[in-house]
């Protein structure tokens, strides 16, 4: 099987691990490719040209894993392209024409945007017990943060961001659904080197069928924060919570706890930690994405359905429509200038996972 990954910066080089580290039937061996601006591993094979990679390498699965502002020209050049795309999130740039990018996919095999999330057995957890006992969603909070001041990376700003919470809510509650955004107010900064005034954070309300849903994301959050609270009516008109934390104290580390309230006490339904088993070194950090990634191999491979529905292209479509409305309708304040001195701050350290990812 042929994977090529179109942009292997810091993105690129995970799912290259990810891939490294999944099986095949009779052990089919997985070749990589990769097209970048400039050539940085030589053990690889090495494109410029992304038509030429297609013609030449003839992908199985293509990876979409250049900076978010860059995806739409990308995903352009895939027009004639029969074979599996998986995308970073976001899907595309708040000012993309997502008609040209629908139809610049219309031939391929199967779509998957990297909601790795999604794959984390603390979400699966809660979406089987959530489905089984038929629970209806009342009120949903959300806190996802994490610092990039200083990041030498391009972004679209905190839309790449808030997308992961956005995503879950629907996802676990009410997959079936759209949610519907109420209201939004943020904070724009020269946080990134983007511009001068990127949306840096967001905080919004919103309604999910009947259930009211809040929450705020940053890209200038000094600490990285990632946590999901909710509450359900249970058929029999009782009140169930549920707490989603992810990646801490390290990332792959997640945890959930659902329980019921009574007289004596809290009634613990379930209480999942992630990440405490991880044997393998190398597998750290991409655990999740494993598992993205050996669903599209075997989908590309023989048309297996994955262990979990892939967020499909219309999925990518919604949350994108949702992000633009974010980006756009927002109430803001600032800019704030964290560029203090005469010359703008860059940082870039792949081996600080508080900042990347």
């Amino acid at each position: 099987m042929n994977v090529l990954i179109i942009g292997l910066g810091y993105a690129g080089t995970r799912f290259y691990n990810a891939f490294k580290n999944i099986e095949l039937p009779g052990k089919e061996k997985i070749d990589i490719a990769y097209v970048g601006r400039r050539q940085r591993r030589k053990d690889l094979i090495y494109y410029t040209s992304i038509a030429t990679a297609l013609e030449e390498f003839e992908p199985q699965i293509v990876v979409v894993s250049v900076n978010d502002g860059s995806h739409a020209e990308v995903i352009t050049q895939l027009s004639n392209y029969k074979g599996f795309v998986i995308c970073e999130k976001p899907f595309a740039g708040v000012h993309d024409n997502l008609d040209v990018l629908e139809a610049s996919l219309g031939h391929t095999s199967g779509f998957a945007l990297d909601l790795v999330e999604r794959y984390s057995d603390a979400t699966i957890a809660l979406k089987q017990y959530v489905a089984k006992r038929q629970l209806r969603l009342l009120r949903g909070n959300f806190y996802w943060g994490k610092d990039r001041i200083h990041d030498l990376r391009p972004t679209s700003g905190v839309i790449s961001e808030i997308i992961h919470p956005l995503d879950l809510v629907q996802w676990i509650c009410a997959p079936e659904a759209e949610l519907q955004l109420k209201g939004s107010q943020g904070i724009r900064s020269d946080f990134s080197i983007s511009g001068d005034d990127v949306l840096d954070s967001a905080s919004i309300t919103a309604e999910l069928q009947e259930a009211v849903i809040t929450g705020y994301s940053s890209f200038v959050n000094i600490n990285r924060k990632r946590e999901i609270d909710l509450v359900f009516a249970s058929p029999d008109d009782r009140l169930v919570y549920a707490s989603l934390i992810y990646d801490t104290p390290a990332w792959d580390f997640d945890r959930l706890r659902v329980w019921e309230k009574s007289v004596t006490g809290d009634r613990i339904i379930l209480d999942i930690q992630t990440g405490e088993e991880e044997a393998r070194p190398e597998l750290l950090t991409i655990r999740k994405l494993i598992r993205l990634a050996s669903d599209a191999a075997h989908f590309a491979r023989s048309g297996k359905a994955p262990a979990q529905p892939f967020a499909d292209l219309q999925t990518a479509l919604k949350l994108q429509r949702l992000l633009n409305h974010i980006d756009d309708s927002s109430r803001t304040l600032g800019p704030v200038q964290y560029v203090v001195g005469a010359e703008r701050e860059s940082y870039y350290d792949e081996s600080n996972l508080e900042r990347l990812g």
